[in-house]
């Protein structure tokens, strides 16, 4: 039986990890160029955000995915708290779901985070180019918002795999058998 103070110390190196692959997705997500095809490039910050609620509890997974909300929206120059409240609720909402309903397993989450992706990209183009009326809205979207969907699959698969790598480094036996 580990000690708590040994716990403890476990506990904050898996969220400092946490955070440094949240720095690192946020250089990945917002240099300019890199990965982009077209208009898309992949998302990296959601499928974090994602991932770690999936691996943890719901308290913590919403927090996080707040946390990488916010970074999401000052790091894009937007208005500070929309992606950072949509991604409160998503990532709360996943970790219940996969907790309740669903096994942790990387083609699930793959599938979940495409979801979650399409939401949030759909949410933002009706919120920014759609109900203000911009022209070519709908070319927006099929050239924009699809395609940066789809880039994340493999990004999905990627993050979840650090991250599932990370939580099983950092677990805390309890000695339950």
């Amino acid at each position: 039986m580990e000690s708590r103070r040994k716990r403890s110390r476990s506990q904050i190196i898996k969220w400092v990890c946490y955070t440094l692959l949240m720095l690192l997705c946020t250089v990945l997500q917002t240099t300019p160029g890199l990965f982009q095809l077209g208009d898309a490039k992949p998302l990296w910050l959601l499928p974090l955000a994602l991932a770690v609620a999936v691996e943890e509890d719901e308290f913590a997974g919403g927090i996080f995915g707040a946390v990488c909300g916010l970074m999401w929206d000052y790091t894009a120059g937007r208005t500070v708290g929309m992606l950072a409240f949509e991604l409160l609720v998503l990532c709360f909402l996943l970790s219940a779901v996969v907790q309740l309903y669903f096994k942790a397993s990387a083609a699930n989450f793959v599938l979940l985070a495409l979801g979650a992706s399409l939401l949030v990209l759909s949410l933002d183009w009706l919120f920014f180019y759609y109900m203000p009326g911009y022209s070519g809205a709908v070319e927006r979207y099929l050239w924009f918002v699809l395609p940066t969907a789809v880039f994340t699959i493999p990004v999905c698969a990627l993050v979840f795999g650090c991250v599932r790598r990370i939580h099983a480094e950092f677990k805390i036996d309890n000695g339950i058998v």
